[in-house]
């Protein structure tokens, strides 16, 4: 009850501000009040692709964790690889997309606005805004923000400097994928890959944790589902070789999240097995789905797995890519019947406004008291902050100054499928609505495109847990429904 008379009177105070329409009103922030064009007719498509390795030449502090850790090795490259697409109408030019997929955590807020402005001076034929960027959230990447962590300053490159060389890297890859652009041809296809496990126990009493136990007595089950779909798009060139593929699996890069080393987690061994099919120069982007409540990790029948893994004679990254590299080539052997020299293209992108989670007075209060504890040692002070900022979030709520979170939504449609884009650690249900409300045949979802948070379920909520409390998200199950709302319509206006 208490939280139901909180969220009433955030949204009272909003309206009372001037910013109503959180919930109903956003549409008129998003659309401007005008239709978007229908796409135009299938075309010649253009296609170039490209990576390159962000990996850093000098230890690091990494992202991914409550406490500091610095790295001492490099066990796998990370890279970004980009995807550039145009349309072409004999000609006249059609739309335009570019996809950048990277190895990091999460992406640093105003890395974006800076690519574009780079980008812009040296490709002025690029629409910089058609520029979409995704972090496959390995736990094993760089620290892009100064301040996050207590970071030796002796023999460590600073978060400012990496982010600098980091920014160089993006730009290089999106101008090499840009110019290197010629005719080509796509195709698209299902596989299915059991990667992910959804990694909240839920109890007798209700609550849920995240990765807790499953062999209690009073364990009563998993919370939510998983899916096991792996979306695939394939590009090739005239000659038919395949120069590019963009694989999709709802699944965070998150298998080797604890240790201290460089390590692109299981998208390394993946590119790998699918360059060793189709050639070095195979350009792979690696896309994660609704997966905000997932993991990699095994929940149950741990020793079963870790038994047929090691009779197989494979770690579990190689065993997590084999899975992968399987349901790609299912996919492949199918698609590759169907490849499309014309196909519609179009690509719309809109900021919409999503409303703030409300912060409880109890909640904000017990974020106060664990602030206050944890700042009594300095090791912790990730940890405080975190906590902290939930209490200047609800001071801010009382005093009627909450904004919503605005966020640059992408969809494209290319062909029979469409891709949409969110800034969030996204929980798999509201992936699963978008893709089974969408009129495409494939909806590909691709997470964290943005500066974003976890977004959780309502059944995550009330099962409370690391994920679903107010220190995890600044946007809670409303916004996860104006999402998803938004989401569908703006592809249903491409298959008019």
């Amino acid at each position: 009850m208490n939280r139901e008379m909180d969220r009433r009177r955030f949204l009272d105070l909003v309206c009372a501000a001037g910013t109503s329409g959180l919930l109903a009103g956003v549409s008129r922030a998003a659309w401007g009040g005008e239709a978007a064009p229908a796409p135009q007719p299938a075309g010649e498509l253009l296609v170039g692709a490209a990576s390159i390795s962000i990996t850093p030449d000098q230890p690091v502090a990494l992202q991914g964790q409550m406490h500091t850790r610095i790295s001492k090795s490099v066990e796998s490259p990370i890279i970004a690889a980009a995807l550039a697409l145009e349309g072409r109408h004999g000609s006249q030019k059609g739309d335009q997309a570019v996809f950048v997929a990277c190895d990091l955590t999460i992406l640093r807020g105003g890395m974006l606005e800076k690519v574009r402005e780079q980008v812009k001076a040296r490709v002025p034929d690029l629409d910089v805004a058609k520029l979409v960027f995704s972090a496959t959230h390995t736990h094993t990447a760089p620290v892009l923000v100064e301040g996050a962590y207590e970071i030796p300053k002796d023999g460590v490159m600073q978060p400012t400097e990496y982010f600098d060389f980091l920014l160089g890297r993006l730009c290089d890859v999106i101008v090499q994928a840009w110019q290197t652009r010629k005719p080509g041809r796509v195709g698209w296809g299902l596989g299915h890959a059991v990667v992910a496990q959804n990694r909240r126990a839920v109890y007798a009493d209700g609550r849920a944790q995240m990765y807790g136990a499953t062999n209690r007595p009073d364990f009563r089950g998993i919370e939510g589902y998983e899916d096991h779909g792996l979306h695939a798009l394939f590009f090739w060139d005239q000659d038919q070789k395949l120069i590019a593929t963009a694989v999709d699996v709802a699944c965070p890069a998150q298998e080797v999240e604890g240790t201290s080393a460089i390590n692109a987690d299981y998208w390394h061994e993946t590119r790998q097995l699918l360059q060793a099919r189709h050639g070095e120069g195979l350009v792979v982007l690696g896309w994660i789905g609704a997966a905000g409540d997932q993991s990699p990790h095994l929940m149950y029948r741990k020793a079963a797995e870790e038994r047929m893994r090691k009779l197989r004679g494979l770690t579990r990254l190689q065993e997590i890519a084999r899975r992968i590299d399987a349901a790609w080539a299912d996919a492949y052997a199918a698609a590759q019947k169907e490849q499309h020299a014309e196909a519609v293209f179009a690509h719309r992108a809109q900021t919409i406004e999503l409303p703030a989670r409300v912060v409880t007075e109890q909640e904000a209060q017990q974020a106060k008291a664990e602030a206050e504890r944890l700042s009594k040692d300095p090791k912790h002070a990730t940890l405080m902050r975190w906590h902290r900022r939930v209490v200047d979030r609800f001071e801010a709520q009382q005093a009627g100054k909450t904004e919503p979170h605005a966020m640059e939504l992408h969809v494209v449609r290319l062909g029979d499928v469409a891709i949409a884009t969110n800034d969030f650690e996204l929980y798999t249900d509201y992936g699963v609505a978008m893709q089974a409300r969408s009129p495409a045949l494939q909806t590909v979802v691709i997470q964290l495109a943005g500066v974003g948070s976890y977004l959780p379920t309502e059944r995550a909520v009330r099962g409370g847990g690391y994920g679903a409390i107010p220190q995890s998200n600044r946007v809670g199950p409303e916004g996860g429904q104006v999402l998803v709302d938004r989401t569908v319509e703006l592809i249903q206006t491409l298959w008019k």
